[in-house]
């Protein structure tokens, strides 16, 4: 007889919303990075939206600097088809936990009830064709890696960027697949970097890597934001 299998249950997300965003001062006095504008539209609402029209129903976001602001912006997530759950960093441990302690801390909610994967992208940067396809979210967990991320051309402020890759270097594109071991080491609450654990994981296999060849920007200045701005808006 057939064991019956269990139900797979959809990804759950985290979106990385806790920077201060120094580099985009002034505007970032008043208004979290994340919350800024591009085309209308808070550049975390463009994840928000891919998120749930990739089939994810639940996200996480960490925040830290206004951390007020966020809720009062996003609600509760209903209108993008989404629950929303708050990770307050400021206030639960006095400031931002950096990424890898930001994952750490709600790392068993998102894999709460047996979930293999979830997704990871930075609320800060802008790639409106990027999908959160379910198809991926198969693919990885066949692969058995601990992490798939995806990469861009090396941006003019990152010139050296941060994996070999294809015979070249790339940098990542902060959208990824993770499992729980990526970060399974690190303390609950505490700062903590992610960036060797990511950098050892791809020179030991244990981490894929994929090439992002669609628009994607990190929008890291007052100047970079009004050049994003005076493109084209992508197609609704």
């Amino acid at each position: 007889m057939n064991t019956p299998q269990r139900p797979t249950l959809p990804p759950r997300a985290i979106v990385l919303a806790a920077g201060r965003g120094e580099r985009m001062r002034p505007l970032t006095d008043t208004t979290p990075k994340p919350l800024l504008p591009v085309f209308g539209r808070p550049l975390i609402e463009w994840h928000l939206l891919a998120l749930a029209a990739g089939g994810v129903r639940e996200v996480v976001i960490n925040t830290a600097w206004l951390e007020e602001r966020f809720p009062e912006v996003l609600g509760d997530g209903s209108r993008f088809g989404l629950s929303i759950r708050w990770s307050h960093e400021g206030r639960d441990f006095g400031g931002a936990l950096e990424t890898g302690g930001g994952i750490a801390t709600v790392q068993d909610w998102l894999c709460e009830d047996g979930r293999e994967a979830f997704w990871v992208v930075s609320g800060d940067i802008w790639a409106p064709e990027f999908r959160f396809a379910p198809e991926a979210v198969a693919r990885f967990v066949d692969s058995g890696h601990d992490a798939h991320l995806w990469v861009v051309p090396n941006p003019p402020y990152h010139p050296g960027g941060d994996f070999d890759h294809e015979g070249g270097r790339a940098t990542y594109a902060n959208l990824a697949l993770m499992r729980p071991s990526v970060c399974a080491g690190l303390p609950k609450g505490r700062r903590a970097a992610l960036g060797r654990l990511l950098i050892d994981g791809v020179a030991a296999g244990r981490i894929s890597l994929e090439t992002w060849p669609g628009r994607w920007e990190n929008v890291g200045t007052p100047a970079q934001l009004a050049a994003l701005q005076g493109d084209s808006a992508p197609a609704a």
